[in-house]
């Protein structure tokens, strides 16, 4: 019995020390590496958070940097403008106590260009006696925009007065580029008759002689296109009645624009009724002529033998002498200044020692330069060297 105890004891202790000893084994487990887990505990680094923070800040301060950046600017541009471009940021009244009022040209070549209105059309007549034209052409109202205006008495008024002063030969209007009479859509086509309406009002009201425009788009068809033309012109001139006219100008051709060639012109005109027809000239551009296939560089009289055969030299009311950037029958309309383009002075020289020419108003629309004045004095003085035949 004592050795079976003894047996059961040995067998039973053996059991427990077989499975005891992988369990010291795991004494070990001081391994509570599980502290450097706590290591995540530098997750406190976490602390780069607040560095977010700092991020942020100097984000901030750019954002001053960039507006005392943007104050010099302005300083700068404050400083100089007035400068580069006292005819268009001067008023009258300003430039007499700053500047000697400049002196109307009164005769020669009846020639001009394109001035600013910028702060109110009685601010031109001023700004084309300033770069020595006789003639001059404007915007009534800003041309890349529908908003309309109406001109009222005081304007009129104040309008008159400057011509008193700086008195020109011709005064035109150029019409809102956004206009299209000969859209096929009716909304379209509806905002452009009463925008047209708006000009030649504002045109009557300041005793312009009229408003060159633009022939329409035709976007669809063609011969569709010059009878919606002739017919929405019918209804603008019907709609503003008195002296001032309209002065359809040639185009260079490119797209679905009308008014490329002489015959298309011719028959707007004619589908016009008699009564509005009258009041309908032709203003011709140099440049558009010639990118369009009229070679007034080495076909001037033939050209303007077409003109007279198609159209009449009566209707021809306006010149605008522009040299061109791109090549004959190019299509596209580039403005350049005259002598550096594809015309060169040839052509210009003719035309301001052609007596058939003496009375039509010969307008610049070529590049005017950083100060708005210098490029147009040079060219107008260029022409009446022309005209003189040096």
């Amino acid at each position: 019995m004592m050795v079976r105890r003894k047996r059961a004891r040995v067998t039973g202790q053996a059991k427990p020390t077989a499975k005891s000893r992988p369990k010291l084994k795991a004494k070990p487990k001081p391994k509570p590496k599980a502290k450097p887990k706590a290591k995540p505990k530098a997750k406190p680094k976490a602390k780069p958070k607040p560095k977010a923070t700092p991020k942020a800040t100097p984000k901030a301060k750019p954002t001053p940097k960039a507006q005392r950046s943007n104050a010099r600017t302005v300083a700068v541009a404050s400083k100089t403008l007035p400068k580069q471009r006292s005819s268009r940021s001067i008023t009258p009244a300003k430039r007499a106590a700053d500047a000697p009022r400049p002196v109307p040209v009164t005769t020669g070549p009846l020639i001009g260009a394109h001035v600013s209105a910028a702060g109110g059309t009685p601010e031109s007549p001023l700004r084309a006696a300033d770069i020595g034209a006789r003639c001059f052409q404007l915007f009534t109202k800003q041309g890349n925009r529908w908003a309309d205006r109406s001109v009222d008495a005081a304007e009129a008024a104040a309008f008159r007065e400057a011509l008193a002063e700086f008195p020109s030969a011709a005064v035109v209007a150029h019409d809102s580029y956004l206009i299209n009479l000969a859209s096929p859509d009716p909304a379209l086509r509806s905002r452009s008759i009463d925008s047209f309406v708006g000009e030649m009002v504002r045109a009557e009201a300041l005793g312009l002689l009229g408003v060159v425009s633009h022939p329409g788009n035709y976007m669809d068809d063609r011969e569709s296109g010059l009878a919606r033309n002739a017919d929405a012109i019918a209804e603008a001139l019907e709609r503003s009645p008195g002296h001032a006219r309209l002065f359809l100008e040639t185009t260079a051709g490119s797209g679905t624009a009308l008014g490329a060639t002489f015959e298309e012109l011719a028959a707007v005109i004619a589908r016009l009724p008699r009564a509005v027809g009258e009041r309908v000239g032709i203003c011709l551009d140099t440049c558009h002529a010639y990118s369009a296939g009229y070679d007034l560089v080495n076909d001037y009289d033939g050209v303007w033998s077409r003109f007279d055969d198609v159209i009449g030299r009566e209707r021809l009311a306006v010149l605008h002498v522009n040299d061109s950037k791109t090549p004959f029958g190019s299509r596209k309309d580039r403005h350049e200044r005259l002598g550096l383009g594809s015309l060169g002075a040839g052509p210009f020289r003719r035309i301001m020692t052609d007596p058939r020419l003496d009375h039509v108003p010969k307008l610049l629309e070529t590049p005017k330069g950083d100060d708005l004045v210098t490029f147009d004095r040079e060219a107008l003085a260029l022409l009446r060297d022309w005209a003189a035949g040096r």
